[in-house]
């Protein structure tokens, strides 16, 4: 399956999802790179479909990507977004990045973050590559993967 017929599947994978859920709406797409974006606006189920912390949202993206993958799909990376929740939520991070960084910068000592997904890591190595006079790096393995924030040392 080559790229155009990849986003075309994707797209209407998700639809006919979201149509047994009750959901008829149209969703739009795009693709960044090998990443298929697939957008579903906002409606009276936006709570159903994102789910506690995003799990649905992720177990969405994990079922569409199965199936791109046994379609013999040429991109089968995806990201869904309902309502812009994950668009929100980075900013929001990104926001709480910059006060980190704000903090490190005064104080001068490095600041250990909890562990995160490789979603919000990214996030945050992209917010901090923004102050020049600070770098980050990730340390630990699967789930204890952290981030640590400091001063660069040129």
């Amino acid at each position: 399956m080559d790229r155009d017929a990849s986003i075309s599947y994707a797209k209407k994978y998700l639809e006919d999802i979201l149509s047994f859920f009750g959901l008829n709406t149209d969703v739009a797409v795009h693709c960044d790179e090998d990443v298929i974006e697939l957008s579903v606006p906002s409606t009276h189920l936006n709570g159903f479909l994102i789910g506690q912390r995003g799990d649905t949202l992720r177990s969405l993206q994990f079922i569409l990507s199965m199936g791109l993958r046994n379609q013999a799909a040429e991109l089968s990376r995806v990201n869904i977004d309902v309502a812009d929740y994950k668009k929100q939520r980075n900013e929001r991070l990104a926001a709480q990045v910059r006060e980190w960084c704000e903090k490190v910068m005064q104080a001068g000592e490095p600041m250990l973050l909890t562990p995160m997904s490789a979603v919000d890591r990214r996030v945050v190595h992209h917010t901090i590559s923004e102050y020049g006079q600070l770098e980050s790096h990730s340390e630990g393995e699967g789930r204890d993967r952290h981030i640590i924030i400091s001063r660069r040392l040129d």
